[in-house]
């Protein structure tokens, strides 16, 4: 059962009243005052006028309304999702921006892309879209001189040319912590300076309404390529840890100024490799432990995000679900559904948008960067007995996955130095790498969910025992970890890829490629093309889908290669259709597609929202906060 709403939500909510649906007034000379509202305090302008839109004619009517009220909890019941434009977009309405004496109207256009984009959210709680949010009455269009209302919130993200110091090259890297701002900045002057094959491109926001940023680099940005494997590197998942969210900073700048410079391996590496870079996963985060500064950092001021919550602990645990299938043996891991329960507990913005991104890009390598200890640890993260604390826990990629976490260790200077002493001296006997449940146990984890639940192997980084460490020290940081960070992209391209295409050459999506003695199989995307990271040997390789006959080969990767090989499968259509594709028992029920198939796409939950067990089997959940209203409740947030 939902808990009842805070105390202070509660209270903001038995002062609103509802609105009747309402003509808006024509624009008219008006007489513009001071814009004093607290929810709209960081709108784009400051003047304001009455009558409203919606009628109101002061700013006590304005502030007692169930409008202003909705707006001022959205963010809650959406858990930061289209936060804070929705509530800009809405506050344009509520108190019209003035200038001049005349009211200005919001942009339709702006509303539209807006409304696309967090219909889903208000669907996955089963919540109309706002009346006072219709893009066709309340918004204009360009000719009819409309503003951006966002134009405030984009403007912080806009390139700004900042001047080097005179003398210096555009190559030139500054070694130095980056407010939120400022990475944002360098970012986009990264991208603008080698457009050819960077680019910029948001996920979504923080709770707190940051934008997260990536920069991607690619001989094609923005497109998937036939056979161009995609990596991402992720910085900050604590917002604490920082010298990931640097590292990123930095590894940007590199790659566009080593491109430019003609350097033939970065070169090659971008001409074939798609990466994305996200250095910052909690903006949020990291504004606490910026307020505090390097070196009066605590060890864990600002590791949550803005709901207080561990992003790396905020993950769908898969890995029990794992353990529970993996006692029967005809199983195969891989594509284990989400549990439908996951979506009534609280999960994170900066969560939600990750796992979108992961559907949406066929991600083959990932690495996730943090601080507190100096070691390459990889899955599994949580033990197969829950109650040891400290337990080897492999997954059946193990060899691959040691392949991995060695090719970053194995050539950075601080993990290779032999003094025991050092930060990170006790997993030198391990080679500073480690399997992440022997080190200790936990569930929630990025990088388990990455392996269980998509095509993607991702490692954890952990880059020194200072979290926040000062500026002097990111230079020698940079130089430890630039060719570790360049090391491990490569490893995208070993093991095998191909095209799984029918007899008439058209590709086969979300075909499973299996491999025999690894209980692990990964599927074709949507251009039926697949990457399989494996290590060096003798591979019996299967590829099947529903309605073919599977085809086997044999496939034999030489210790020294280093380009994946290209293997490609031609699949023949069955006579007569199977009643089960793969073997092994079908579960039922929700979030019943198990691992041995692939998960039908009306099991996936949205991504917008949490979902929950309608209130007594009538109202959304959430129509509790306002019941108190009496006769003035919010109907028209009902669906029906």
């Amino acid at each position: 059962m939902r808990p009842p709403p805070p105390p202070l939500l509660f209270a903001m909510l038995v002062l609103a009243a509802a609105r009747p649906w309402c003509e808006p007034t024509p624009d008219a000379a008006a007489t513009c005052v001071d814009l004093q509202l607290q929810t709209c305090s960081d709108a784009s302008y400051n003047q304001t006028t009455f009558p409203t839109l919606l009628e109101h004619r002061s700013r006590v009517a304005v502030e007692s309304s169930s409008e202003y009220i909705l707006l001022s909890v959205l963010h809650h019941l959406l858990e930061g999702h289209c936060n804070p434009d929705l509530r800009l977009l809405g506050c344009a309405v509520l108190v019209p921006r003035c200038e001049g004496g005349r009211a200005r109207r919001p942009c339709r256009h702006v509303c539209e892309e807006l409304r696309d984009a967090c219909q889903p959210a208000f669907d996955a709680i089963d919540m109309a879209w706002p009346y006072f949010l219709d893009c066709g009455r309340y918004f204009v269009g360009r000719e009819e001189g409309c503003y951006n209302p966002l134009e405030k919130l984009r403007g912080g993200l806009d390139v700004v040319e900042e001047a080097l110091p005179s003398g210096l090259p555009p190559t030139f890297l500054r070694f130095t912590h980056h407010s939120y701002a400022q990475m944002v900045r360098v970012l986009k002057q990264t991208a603008a300076r080698c457009t050819h094959i960077a680019k910029t491109y948001s996920i979504g926001r923080s709770f707190d309404g940051r934008e997260l940023l990536v920069i991607e680099f690619s001989s094609l940005p923005g497109q998937h390529e036939l056979m161009e494997p995609e990596v991402k590197l992720i910085g900050n998942i604590h917002g604490n840890e920082v010298a990931g969210r640097e590292m990123l900073i930095y590894l940007a700048q590199y790659l566009c100024s080593e491109y430019l410079l003609g350097s033939a391996r970065i070169q090659r590496l971008l001409n074939t490799t798609r990466i994305h870079l996200l250095p910052s996963m909690n903006p949020d985060g990291y504004e606490v432990a910026a307020a505090e500064g390097a070196g009066y950092n605590g060890w864990t001021s600002g590791r949550q995000n803005a709901q207080n919550l561990d992003l790396n602990r905020n993950f769908p645990d898969l890995t029990s679900e794992y353990y529970r299938l993996a006692s029967a043996r005809s199983i195969r891991s891989g594509h284990i559904a989400i549990p439908q329960h996951y979506w009534w507990g609280k999960v994170a913005p900066e969560t939600k948008a990750i796992m979108k991104w992961m559907r949406t890009i066929p991600f083959v390598l990932s690495a996730s960067l943090h601080g507190g200890d100096l070691v390459v640890s990889y899955p599994f993260d949580f033990s197969k007995h829950p109650q040891e604390e400290k337990m080897f826990s492999p997954t059946p990629d193990e060899k691959m996955f040691q392949l991995l976490a060695k090719a970053y260790a194995d050539v950075h200077p601080g993990m290779m130095d032999r003094s025991e002493n050092r930060c990170g001296g006790n997993f030198l006997k391990s080679g500073s790498i480690i399997n992440g449940a022997d080190w200790y146990s936990f569930t929630g984890g990025m990088s388990d969910f990455n392996y269980l639940h998509s095509n993607c192997f991702e490692i954890t980084v952990e880059l020194g025992c200072v979290k926040f460490p000062p500026g002097e020290a990111l230079y020698t940081i940079w130089q430890h970890n630039k060719e570790p960070l360049l090391n491990f992209v490569e490893m995208v391209h070993r093991g095998i890829k191909g095209v799984v295409m029918d007899k008439f050459g058209k590709p086969v999506k979300n075909a499973r490629i299996l491999v025999k003695g690894i209980r692990h199989d990964i599927t074709t995307a949507p251009d039926g093309d697949y990457w399989r990271l494996l290590p060096p040997g003798s591979h019996i390789v299967i590829a099947q889908a529903p309605g073919y006959s599977k085809v086997i080969k044999k496939v034999i990767i030489p210790a020294r290669m280093k380009r994946a090989g290209r293997v490609d499968f031609i699949l023949q259509p069955l006579r007569i259709r199977p009643k089960t594709f793969l073997l092994g028992p079908r579960r039922s029920g929700p979030g019943g597609a198990g691992p041995h198939r692939e998960p039908e796409e009306s099991s996936q939950e949205p991504l917008g929202a949490r979902r929950q067990p309608a209130a007594g089997g009538s109202k959304p959940w959430w129509w509790s906060y306002f019941t108190s209203l009496g006769q003035h409740q919010p109907r028209w947030l009902l669906k029906y």
